[in-house]
């Protein structure tokens, strides 16, 4: 099969793991950040961390999309179904992150809340065609990879003068959030964090290619290798990375040449820029404000914001007082730090969002790791 086989070979495994043995300094420890949680998943799954000499060391980075979703964003999904009788529609994994109160999309669904799983933002515009007597919302998340089908969405129904649907954006930005993680002082002043060179996210990377992690590779002197999601993708991604640090480089490498270019899909970012505009700050679940993160919808699409459409005020809530979701998404620490892990916290029972998506650290290390037939306990 065709870019899928090929880059699960066993046997080249091993020895690109041989060439990173041999390759790295046993004097120092070699600290890259996974940014993406594709590659945690691949990470988890194909037992990789395995394959690698013990001072190459991987850190989970916050790029799981549902994971980094503040609880205040949930919240104003779910006052949309239940307080202005409105049709939400999301994706499935976001109907399962814990929000306020006890709540969660799901639980509010149980409640009599009208929240409907779908499959693509299409599937959003549907419902509105077909409910024309109800306002229909479709609570848009996720990286650069999910912004151009919302963005399409948009223009689609500005062009049929759909009145009943809108968007609440919750769409936030990969560069920003990889500068705002380097400017921490866990990495910058404490170095509790330790951060030699990052692996590229790949989807995303697609969409907006290398170009855009050139001057933060520059700037903070950290180099950049973009991946695919193939378990030898990423071992060869983390040899490039080794590389890079023995030979004082700090420069944007693309491993995923098969898919990314410098400059990405020129098409899909103009339909983008077209819709989407900057915010100034987005909250982000474990990072706290992250300046100029997340898109807004334009002014000329206002008819089409939900922020505008409904009174939606945004109220920062805390996040459960023993997960330790926030600290795994800055890389202070790993699931299984994390008390609740495994037992009262599974992905059949998520506290925590990074317990909820496939990509979240936690549920890649739970559902690949030896945790399956822990018994849960009560909380």
């Amino acid at each position: 099969m065709k870019y899928i086989s090929e880059y699960r070979d066993g046997e080249l495994a091993r020895q690109i793991s041989g060439h990173i043995l041999r390759e790295a300094n046993p004097d120092r420890t070699y600290s890259f950040m996974e940014f993406c949680g594709g590659h945690t998943h691949t990470i988890s799954r194909y037992g990789l961390v395995d394959l690698l000499p013990g001072n190459v060391k991987m850190i989970h980075g916050p790029g799981c999309p549902v994971c980094v979703l503040p609880i205040g964003r949930i919240d104003q999904a779910i006052a949309l179904a239940l307080q202005h009788n409105v049709i939400v529609a999301t994706y499935a994994d976001t109907m399962r992150v814990p929000a306020s109160g006890g709540l969660s999309m799901m639980k509010a669904k149980a409640l009599g809340a009208d929240i409907r799983m779908v499959y693509s933002v299409s599937d959003a515009l549907t419902i509105a065609r077909d409910n024309p007597a109800r306002d229909v919302v479709f609570f848009a998340i996720g990286f650069e990879t999910t912004t151009p089908p919302t963005a399409l969405a948009l223009q689609t129904a500005k062009r049929e003068k759909l009145s009943n649907f809108s968007v609440l954006s919750c769409h936030v930005l990969t560069p920003a959030a990889i500068t705002h993680i380097l400017e921490s002082p866990e990495v910058r002043d404490w170095k509790t964090v330790p951060i030699d060179g990052f692996i590229g996210p790949a989807h995303v990377s697609i969409l907006i290619g290398s170009r855009p992690y050139e001057g933060f590779a520059e700037r903070y002197r950290k180099p950049v290798v973009i991946a695919g999601f193939e378990p030898l993708d990423v071992m060869q991604s983390i040899l490039m990375l080794v590389r890079q640090v023995n030979d004082g480089r700090f420069v944007v490498e693309n491993e995923f040449i098969r898919a990314v270019t410098r400059d990405g899909n020129t098409t899909a970012q103009a339909a983008v820029a077209e819709v989407f505009e900057l915010r100034e700050s987005f909250e982000w679940r474990g990072l706290g404000e992250v300046p100029e993160s997340g898109l807004r919808i334009r002014s000329g699409y206002s008819a089409w914001d939900a922020e505008i459409r409904f009174p939606l005020p945004y109220v920062k809530m805390p996040d459960h007082k023993q997960c330790e979701c926030g600290s795994i998404l800055r890389g202070l620490k790993r699931p299984t730090d994390c008390k609740l892990f495994g037992n009262v916290c599974t992905p059949e029972s998520p506290l925590g969002s990074c317990m909820v998506s496939s990509e979240g650290a936690c549920a890649a290390h739970y559902s690949y790791g030896r945790f399956r037939d822990i018994e849960i306990a009560t909380p």
